[in-house]
C-alpha cells in the first residue's frame, strides 16, 4: 500500500507562484510514474504534470511553460512549482502515483485558489 499526503495549496493572486508537494509512504519501492492532477467545480478531474521513473515529464497544454513537475531525490516524492498563475488554476490538486503493477493512488487533494 501507498499513502499520498499533498500540501502547500492555498490562495495566491493572479500572477503568483505556488509549490505544491506530495510525499508517499508505504510500498514505494515499485512506482513507475507520478502526477498531478486537478479538479474544479463542476468539471472533471484532468491530467495537469506527470513524471515517469526514467524522468520523462509530460504537461497539459494549458500549464506548458508554467508549470513544472520533479521528483524528490529518494523518490518517495513529487513536486509541482506553479508559476504565472491564473484563475483558471483554481482547483483542487491531487497527487497520483502508479505502480509498475499499475495500481493507482491518489492523495486527498490539496486546494488551490488564484484570486485578487
Amino acid at each position: 500500500q501507498v499513502q499520498l499526503v499533498e500540501s502547500g495549496g492555498g490562495l495566491v493572486q493572479p500572477g503568483g507562484s505556488l509549490r505544491l508537494s506530495c510525499a508517499a509512504s508505504g510500498n514505494i519501492f515499485n512506482i513507475y510514474a507520478m502526477g498531478w492532477y486537478r479538479q474544479a467545480p463542476g468539471k472533471q478531474r484532468e491530467l495537469v504534470a506527470t513524471i515517469t521513473s526514467g524522468d520523462m515529464t509530460n504537461y497539459a497544454d494549458s500549464v506548458k511553460g508554467r508549470f513544472t513537475i520533479s521528483r524528490g531525490g529518494a523518490k518517495n516524492s513529487v513536486y509541482l512549482q506553479m508559476n504565472s498563475l491564473k484563475p483558471e488554476d483554481t482547483a483542487v490538486y491531487y497527487c497520483q502515483f502508479v505502480s509498475w503493477s499499475a495500481d493507482v493512488y491518489w492523495g486527498q487533494g490539496t486546494q488551490v485558489t488564484v484570486s485578487s
